[in-house]
């Protein structure tokens, strides 16, 4: 006796939770992310066929094609304020709490300290109008206070960072932690204001300098 085939029916797969997942993932990193400010200068730097990796912890001096000087800090968002603050005392120039929050988030700037509170009150596109640069001369070295109190800052967030991954990794090393010093410089700068910014680490008795390079194959 023949069977009798009766109709069949497709599986049905109710995406309805997944999509609602995705856009809650979505919803969330929307809302807890930090968005860096853009770099106001892009500086088109010389090749190398070495390919270490950026730290994080980082004290970065940019040099444009102009020599204008730039400095940027990626210690955290906390140290970048005790940054501020400190540099804010030492030339007695005020900052109010949303301009000390919007350096917090900055990634690099051109300018004097002077300069700073009315660069932190503009867009993000009007700073990049602005041909500012970090005063460096032998009057007014304003970089290599910048420097030396990133340093600071550097090593206690550092120490922070550290003390919380050896109580999940006890092998964590502490030279991982500390600031690294790294020089940018764009390949049609001249070399004396390469040299100038050299010069200032080393008054600093600071000579773990590194270059930013672009990578090219190597042979």
């Amino acid at each position: 006796m023949a069977k009798a085939n009766g109709p069949k029916a497709s599986p049905l797969i109710d995406m309805t939770p997944m999509v609602d997942l995705a856009f809650l993932l979505v919803t969330f990193f929307m809302l807890s992310a930090n968005f860096r400010s853009d770099e106001p200068v892009q500086v088109d730097t010389p090749s190398s066929i070495a390919d270490s990796e950026i730290p994080k912890n980082i004290v970065l001096i940019t040099v444009d094609k102009d020599g204008r000087v730039y400095y940027g800090f990626t210690g955290g968002e906390e140290a970048r304020k005790n940054l501020l603050i400190k540099m804010a005392d030492k030339y007695k120039v005020k900052f109010n709490q949303k301009q000390l929050k919007e350096f917090s988030l900055m990634s690099s700037f051109g300018c004097s300290i002077q300069q700073l509170p009315q660069y932190l009150d503009l867009e993000s596109e009007k700073r990049k109008e602005l041909n500012g640069s970090i005063p460096m001369d032998s009057t007014n070295n304003q970089l290599k206070d910048w420097i030396y109190f990133g340093n600071i800052e550097g090593l206690a967030s550092g120490k922070i960072k550290f003390e919380e991954a050896a109580n999940r990794n006890p092998d964590t090393e502490m030279n991982e932690y500390k600031p690294k010093f790294i020089l940018r410089v764009d390949r049609k700068a001249l070399y004396i204001h390469a040299k100038n910014v050299i010069e200032t680490f080393r008054d600093l008795d600071l000579n773990n300098l590194n270059f930013v390079t672009s990578l090219e194959a190597g042979s």
